[in-house]
């Protein structure tokens, strides 16, 4: 089978090309690199260069590659708090990158997506942690993209009977276990990177937003799940829309961890000081968000394998103690 990855060369994407490949994918990768990084992409991965807001880049894709018959859609942009500062940018370039993948796509009569959607749907559960039935209030522009991305999908489901599966993923981190790709952003706004830069002297210190949530240790706790479970992930939801069942699953460890926690984990596995400074709560942060993730384990028999905090933060410090630059390394 011929799989189409968009943003293919992107932190998460690069790790799910690399487990296809493995598992005897054939693989297509197109982004435009504009996040992402060419040397991420598997050396077995065909590789396009063009950008999904220009019609005739995709339609140009496929007729080149006629054989596709599945999508892994990982391209867009994805920081929450930019998203709030330029919301028309995000509008225009989520939604309308994905309406252009989907309407070539049909053209093509591909029958199975999968969407890289987000826990920023939830931004204020009532229970957690959270299941997928829980009310979708998404808590940024960022965030209403992915709900607007869900919707189009569900109609592109009932109108051409192109079968869906959101991945409602919560904080992905962590890095191959052979050390090859890891995590390369810019801006860089995940926890674990930027713990480990002050390890590597690229920050002076940590900043922990608040410490006074009611949390044992009053800061935030959060959902870890490491990328290569979350690529795993990927292809059982690819391997199962084959019944012609679409298909919404969250995505976590099921455990969750303190910030205090997590930076305690990166000082354990660099042997690092790590100072930390204090200073406010960020709005919109909540206490403890935690995913359910018991139908996508009872479903597709989906199980994480890097569940450990410390096995976590061993992977990223592995990669970005090798490659301080990232890819530029």
């Amino acid at each position: 089978m011929a799989i189409l990855v968009t943003g293919g060369a992107g932190y998460i994407g690069s790790h799910v090309v690399d487990s296809l490949i493995n598992d005897g994918y054939e693989v297509i990768v197109f982004d435009n690199l504009q996040a992402g990084h060419r040397q991420a992409v598997h050396a077995q991965a065909a590789f396009v260069l063009g950008n999904l807001l220009n019609k005739a880049d995709v339609a140009a894709l496929f007729a080149a590659y006629p054989q596709i018959d599945g999508i892994m859609h990982f391209a867009s942009r994805i920081l929450v708090g930019e998203s709030m500062q330029i919301p028309f940018v995000y509008f225009h370039d989520n939604v309308m990158a994905l309406l252009n993948l989907l309407e070539i796509a049909t053209q093509h009569h591909v029958k199975r997506f999968i969407l890289s959607s987000t826990a920023n749907l939830f931004d204020k559960p009532n229970v957690i942690p959270i299941r997928e039935d829980e009310p979708l209030i998404p808590g940024s522009v960022y965030g209403e993209t992915k709900f607007f991305a869900e919707r189009i999908l569900h109609w592109m489901d009932t109108i051409y009977g192109l079968k869906y599966c959101f991945l409602r993923y919560f904080n992905a981190c962590g890095a191959h276990e052979n050390g090859h790709i890891g995590e390369d952003h810019d801006p860089e706004t995940h926890l674990i990177p930027l713990t480990l830069q002050v390890a590597l002297g690229k920050r002076e210190h940590i900043s922990i937003f608040g410490t006074d949530y009611d949390t044992p240790d009053g800061t935030c706790i959060r959902d870890y799940v490491h990328v290569l479970d979350l690529a795993r992930a990927h292809i059982l939801a690819l391997e199962a829309l084959q019944d012609g069942q679409s298909r919404v699953y969250n995505l976590g460890s099921g455990t969750g961890y303190s910030v205090l926690e997590v930076i305690e984990a990166a000082r354990a596995v660099t042997g690092h000081p790590i100072p930390a400074v204090v200073g406010a709560r960020r709005a919109g942060d909540l206490p403890v968000l935690v995913a359910d993730s018991t139908r996508i384990k009872r479903e597709l028999g989906w199980q994480p394998r890097y569940d450990s905090l410390r096995v976590m933060v061993e992977t990223a410090w592995r990669w970005h103690k090798a490659h301080p630059d990232g890819f530029a390394d």
